[in-house]
């Protein structure tokens, strides 16, 4: 279902009726890209990649007062509603909450799935710089590189540190300022 096709007659505000619908699909994660509804259902090699970053930002999260996890990303005034990968959150914030912005995060973490690859390069960096997340790490599957952006903006990040092949040693900025090793993805 598109939020395009909703019947607004109704007067039922069809961003939050559309978020609401998928928090409550039984057994089944969902995200909401651009008014589209997508499954959430990795695979266990897009889980392993994931594992490898987390494993090595885990320790700095720690330090930072910080948890790493798949959480609900909301966008408010947006049919959108991520999933993202991995997203470093300040552990007060993750307590007791449904879903946090992008603003919110330290850091968002997508690993890309055929099915998805054009929506994490393109879509969701437009959008997760759009609503503040101040570091989006991209790890491109198909490619087989990883690229770091910073520095958010209305129009986009500002700041593109890659592709690097995977192999490279890849900084990560402040706050975690930490080299990662992309040998394993």
């Amino acid at each position: 279902m598109s939020i395009e096709s909703a019947d607004y007659s109704s007067g039922v505000d069809p961003e939050r009726a559309l978020k609401y619908a998928i928090q409550h699909i039984k057994g089944e994660r969902a995200q909401i890209v651009e008014g589209v509804i997508e499954p959430v259902s990795p695979t266990w090699d897009h889980e392993a990649a994931a594992e490898t970053i987390r494993d090595q930002i885990r320790a700095r999260a720690r330090e930072l007062d910080c948890v790493t996890g798949a959480g609900n990303l909301d966008l408010p005034g947006s049919s959108n509603w991520y999933v993202p990968a991995i997203a470093v959150v300040p552990a007060a914030a993750a307590k007791g909450a449904g879903a946090l912005l992008p603003a919110d995060t330290l850091l968002v973490v997508e690993v890309t799935s055929e099915s998805n690859a054009e929506t994490d390069r393109a879509v969701k960096r437009r959008r997760y710089a759009e609503y503040g997340a101040p570091l989006y790490l991209l790890v491109d599957r198909q490619q087989r590189s990883v690229t770091v952006y910073s520095e958010p903006g209305e129009l986009g990040y500002t700041r593109a540190d890659g592709p690097h092949p995977y192999g490279t040693t890849v900084r990560l900025p402040e706050p975690f300022g930490l080299e990662l090793d992309t040998t394993g993805l």
